[in-house]
Parts: structure tokens; sequence; C-alpha cells
């Protein structure tokens, strides 16, 4: 039987004994050694893979504690705006609870699977004639006049669940000398600083921002975000304060890196390591090829969400398939080319 996230590190979460556990087996996701990487880079580069979490995404480390945090306390629904990967793991863990699960995205900027995961788990989506950053700020506004449970990353038990991802690498690994990690809200970074300061550790943290929505890097909010990386196309990260403070305080950096470099890497990762991830996710690996990461020598790249939860995207990065007539000639042609 897969054991959640609550279970294994109960005695670092805020959970009792007797709470209780809203989960889907999340976590324990795989580090991955990336051989064709390292070499090009001239580092030891491990990919963390939180696609391989329950709904796709590294959002099913928090969605665990935020969740069973809102049953405990008598919850009857729950809500989050969200770029895509929040909304699906909102509405998994709410239709486990049995809980009503409302999530207001950006219209017509949310990927495929990500849309069809909320809806088949019985979400209610509305989709807002605006951004992500006006969408957070309406949810807000909403549960301050309702009795409804706000499970976006400034619920402080979504980032107590992510920080296990920085458990799981100093399990597996031991000490990394550095952190790449894709920004959008901001709430993960600062929740993989949490984590590593609580076993005693201090990566340097590196945080990579997509060019067309990078507040961070250009120090002011960006009024209309544009990026091909959905997941991270935030214009003011609501963890804006403390993401700054893990890079700072930890000697890394944040940067930005433009939509053709998140695409190279995208493909790269998919074509020569076998790991398909989300555009989002590839940001941290294009700030890496682009930007290196400081002259570290053990270095984990978090990717974030699964390439199935964009379909559209890897259809049109790739070739197209190829007709072929059902004789043998024919496909001997196709098959030797």
């Amino acid at each position: 039987m897969s054991v959640g996230l609550i279970e294994r590190y109960r005695d670092r979460l805020p959970f009792a004994a007797d709470d209780p556990v809203v989960t889907l087996g999340e976590g324990s996701t795989p580090l991955i050694h990336a051989p064709t990487l390292s070499d090009r880079v001239g580092a030891e580069v491990w990919i963390k893979f939180e696609g391989l979490n329950p709904t796709g995404s590294f959002k099913d480390r928090g969605m665990t504690c935020a969740v069973s945090a809102a049953v405990r306390e008598g919850a009857e629904a729950v809500i989050c705006a969200s770029t895509g990967n929040t909304s699906a793991s909102a509405a998994a863990y709410a239709a486990r609870a049995g809980l009503r699960c409302v999530v207001i995205v950006p219209e017509g900027r949310i990927a495929t699977g990500k849309l069809a995961q909320a809806l088949m788990h019985g979400a209610r989506v509305i989709a807002l004639n605006g951004n992500f950053d006006e969408a957070l700020k309406l949810v807000r506004e909403v549960v301050d006049r309702h009795p409804i449970a706000l499970v976006n990353s400034v619920n402080r038990y979504r980032l107590e669940g992510q920080k296990t991802a920085a458990f799981e690498i100093f399990e597996q690994l031991g000490a990394i000398d550095a952190l790449c990690i894709p920004v959008g809200n901001a709430g993960n970074i600062t929740a993989y600083w949490k984590g590593f300061n609580e076993v005693d550790q201090k990566p340097a943290m590196f945080g990579f921002q997509a060019a067309g929505a990078a507040p961070l890097v250009e120090g002011a909010p960006v009024a209309n975000p544009q990026t091909v990386a959905t997941a991270i196309r935030i214009g003011n990260p609501a963890r804006w304060e403390e993401a700054m403070n893990a890079m700072t305080s930890s000697h890394g950096a944040v940067r930005a890196v433009t939509d053709a470099q998140i695409l190279d890497a995208y493909r790269f990762l998919a074509s020569r390591e076998g790991v398909f991830v989300e555009p989002a996710s590839a940001a941290s690996v294009a700030g890496l090829m682009v930007h290196g990461a400081g002259g570290a020598e053990r270095v984990v790249c978090v990717c974030t969400g699964h390439g199935l939860k964009d379909p559209d995207t890897a259809l049109d990065q790739v070739g197209g398939v190829l007709p072929c007539e059902p004789t043998l000639t024919a496909v001997e042609s196709a098959v030797l080319g």
C-alpha cells in the first residue's frame, strides 16, 4: 500500500496522530540521473520528477495537507485560483475527501490535460476573463465572505506538504550544491528552502522564470504575463518576499529564460533523457543550461509536472505521424526511411 506524505513525515508536519488524512499516495517521486545533461553542463545533474505524483504535478504534496486540514477544520468546500495544476490537484483531493471544489482559471489559458482533470474530478470550473493574479485576488475575497477553504499556496499547509520534496532529495542523495526550480507563484521554492533548512542543508537556490512573466527578475509586477509555460504565467507572485529570501540567503539567484530556451530544454529532456515534462517544468533545466548554477558540482533540477498535462504544446513541437498503406513494401519504406 502506498503511504502518503502525512504518514511518512507526520513528526515534521502540523498533524496529530488522530487527525483526518486525505491522501492519494503522493510523494516518493524519483530522482533521475541525467547523464547527457550532466555532460552538457559539466556537473552531476539529477531530475526530481514531480510529474509522477498522483495527478501529475508537485501540487499534490501541498494539497494532501491543505485538504486534510480543511476536513479537520470542518470545511464543506475548497476553492482555488489556478493556471492548471492546482485546479487538477484540488479537484482530485476534494473528490477523495467528499468536498465540493470550485476552481477559477484564466479563460483560454489552461492546458487541455489540466482542464480535463479538474472537470473529470467533478470541480466547478469558472473561466475568468482575466489573468491568474486577478483570479487569486478574487478568490481571496470570496473566502473572506464565505466558509470555504482556500487551497492556493497562500495556505500555509501547502508549503508544509511541498517542503517534503527537500527531505526526499536529502534522503536519496545527501548534500547537494544547488537546486534549480521553476518559479511562478513562488510557493514551491519557498517550500523547498524551508524543507532544506529543517534538515540542516543550505544548497544554493536558483529560481528561473519565463522572460515574459518574470516579476522577480524585473523587480516589479508584470501586468500582462505571457509565456508558453502556462504553469508559471504569473505576474505578481504570492510568495514574492519569501522566495527572494530563499535565493539571497542561499547565495543563489533568480534569472529569466525565454520561451525558445524553455522549449529547447523541453525537447532535450524528452529526446535525450527520456523524461517528458510540461513546458514550465523545463524552465529549471533551461535555466541551468543557459545560466549555470554558480559552479555547483551536484545539482538537482525540479521538474514540476508531467508532459501529458499539455499535449497540445508537445504536438506542436514534433513532426507528424507518417501515413502508410497496409503492404509490406510500404511498411518497409516507412520503417527504413
